[in-house]
């Protein structure tokens, strides 16, 4: 059990996302050893256009773009270490994509985490399959 909790910003953030990634989330802000923020939930197309023009996403088919279901499949979440993101630090990325897998894993929500990519490694990011459906 952790002293962190969702800022409102970051609930406001996931508004629009699956609510089985929005519950791992809400888990993993419990269970973490250190506190972290939701970057980003849903985007817009013109959001994720002007991402690939700058290079920062790869595709124009994100998981963050709301899917069939009408919600968006992906998160980013970053760590914060005295309030501001350690954005050179992978470790501390590493360290709360591990507390979000097992949260995931626990609720029994399939989640792939952009730092196991073989390219174009993505800290941040978590995503569960465009065609989950939801938990039984």
């Amino acid at each position: 059990m952790s002293q962190f909790q969702l800022s409102q910003r970051s609930l406001t953030r996931l508004i629009g996302v699956h609510p089985d990634l929005v519950a791992v989330v809400k888990l993993a802000i419990r269970r973490t050893p250190a506190d972290f923020t939701v970057v980003e939930g849903v985007r817009t197309v013109a959001q994720q256009c002007e991402y690939v023009a700058r290079g920062t996403s790869k595709t124009m088919n994100s998981y963050h773009l709301p899917q069939a279901d009408g919600l968006g499949h992906a998160v980013d979440l970053a760590p914060l270490t005295g309030g501001a993101i350690p954005w050179g630090d992978w470790s501390k990325f590493k360290g709360l994509a591990d507390v979000v897998k097992a949260c995931a894993a626990e609720l029994g929500v399939p989640l792939e985490w952009g730092g196991d990519w073989k390219t174009f490694k993505d800290g941040p990011h978590f995503q569960i399959p465009r065609e989950w459906k939801g938990r039984a």
